[in-house]
């Protein structure tokens, strides 16, 4: 009539105990009122094959694709190129078959994790190539700086590409898919060190997938937290100060963007640790030549901290003035919109104690002879949040306007480019309808200083050529005598 089944009540032992053998105390686990139920005919399921042959296959495919080719020649090698090619796609669907929500599957046990650690090496860490020789070159700079919004030259896109790109991807799910505790067990110190120096690569689109594998690890390890972030700190220290490797910028740029998104994650109040971050690293960062190539991702690192904590702005405002530049155009237009931004980022009181020297270095900057730099340091103005707390601050405006009120006049004196006369102009009708009885107090203050001026000069001259005439008097005397 159908399947026996027998029903089977565990023996109880004395006092209400089972007994302890292993077969009853196994069954006792899984049915706790002591009723097992045995179907006579049933399909039984069948333990899982042992998955050794599978993960030995994989561990062979990973440990296969540690040979690492040139590329030198396209021809040479071709079948082997793409052999490893579709390999490592395997390996990339075995790593990402492996997720969260499932139990650990094959692909990232203890022995698979050991050998894909030792593929990523093998393909990654190599030497980086020496930087162009016209990057040593002062006169390079300009062709430098103006390819440098242009896209990657070919000569900087690594041909072994193709094959780096699986291999990212593959670290990319590795570090996704593997525990923390497995990733601290296989990826050590030395591994983190040398994936940083991969930011010396002159290919971008490794530098980006580096970025995403480096901030990955971060967000896991975190009891290596630390010791990444002073890897970073002493990379970027190097760059600003050493000459030698400052002569290409490649890196910096992500490395500020891991920076700043670590930043934000901040608590406040800051660590002193953080402090000397932003005193001893970022801001030496300003005096380099290579200043383009990062100063998007160095501001927004800057502003960060302004947000979490504003009294550090003097500190970063001194800093920045510091490294002034005096002769790179380029560089004064990006530190103009660097001080207009931190402007932005400051509240009324902080805007007052250093309104001063923010505006009197962009005063200087409107009368430069780069139309670029002056032009620039005029469109301060048109900022309206720059101008709310120059005109509302206490004093503020009697601080900051006679600097202003010199650079206007004297563009429109003698600047000899008629842009920034105009734009000059503008700023001078928007200055005395902001304060009118200031700005012509400050015009006259101006007029009687340089009638000082013009006076004083020509006493100094009457003197000199009073001084001429005597020398030429003493002269002629001795002449006569020997005639």
């Amino acid at each position: 009539m159908g399947a026996e089944v027998e029903a089977v009540r565990a023996p109880r032992a004395p006092g209400g105990k089972r007994r302890s053998t292993t077969l009853l105390h196994l069954l006792n686990l899984e049915k706790p009122d002591g009723v097992f139920v045995f179907a006579a005919n049933a399909a039984v399921k069948l333990p899982p094959p042992s998955p050794e042959p599978e993960a030995e296959s994989l561990i062979d495919k990973i440990d296969s694709c540690c040979r690492v080719f040139t590329f030198a020649d396209a021809e040479r090698c071709a079948d082997q190129r793409d052999l490893k090619r579709a390999r490592l796609a395997e390996i990339l669907a075995a790593v990402r078959s492996t997720t969260k929500s499932q139990p650990p599957g094959l692909a990232l046990d203890h022995r698979v994790m050991a050998a894909l650690v030792r593929m990523l090496a093998a393909n990654l860490f190599r030497a980086m190539p020496p930087p162009p020789p016209s990057s040593f070159c002062p006169l390079a700079d300009a062709g430098a700086e103006a390819a440098a919004e242009d896209l990657p030259a070919a000569s900087s896109l690594l041909p072994s590409w193709p094959h780096l790109s699986a291999v990212y991807d593959i670290l990319l799910a590795a570090i996704a898919a593997a525990d923390p505790k497995s990733l601290r067990a296989h990826v050590d110190r030395r591994f983190l060190t040398s994936l940083l120096a991969l930011f010396a690569s002159e290919d971008p689109r490794e530098r980006d997938r580096l970025k995403a594998a480096y901030h990955a690890l971060y967000s896991k390890l975190t009891l290596e937290r630390a010791f990444m972030r002073r890897s970073m700190a002493n990379a970027l220290l190097r760059f600003a100060h050493d000459a030698s490797s400052a002569s290409c910028s490649g890196g910096v740029g992500e490395v500020l963007e891991i920076c700043g998104s670590i930043i934000n994650g901040f608590a406040v109040p800051l660590k002193d640790e953080h402090r000397g971050f932003l005193l001893r690293v970022l801001l030496p960062l300003h005096r380099t030549r290579w200043l383009h190539a990062y100063h998007r991702q160095l501001v927004y690192c800057v502003l960060q901290f302004l947000h979490k904590e504003p009294s550090l702005a003097g500190a970063v405002v001194q800093g920045v003035l510091r490294r002034w530049p005096v002769t790179n155009c380029q560089k004064e237009v990006l530190l103009i919109d660097e001080l207009e931004e931190i402007v932005d980022a400051l509240g009324q009181h902080h805007f007052d104690a250093l309104a001063l020297p923010i505006c009197n270095r962009i005063a200087r900057c409107a009368t430069s002879c780069s139309s670029q730099v002056a032009e620039r340091a005029l469109y301060v103005w048109n900022n309206e949040r720059f101008l709310e707390m120059a005109s509302s601050g206490e004093g503020t405006m009697e601080r900051i306007l006679p600097a202003f009120v010199a650079s206007i006049e004297a563009n429109l004196e003698q600047h000899w480019s008629k842009c920034v006369q105009q734009v000059t102009a503008s700023v001078k009708t928007l200055l005395q309808q902001v304060a009118p009885d200031l700005y012509d107090r400050c015009a006259a203050d101006l007029a009687a200083k340089r009638a000082e001026a013009d006076a004083e000069a020509t006493i100094r001259e009457a003197r000199w050529r009073r001084l001429e005439a005597a020398a030429a008097g003493a002269n002629a005397e001795p002449e006569q005598n020997c005639s």
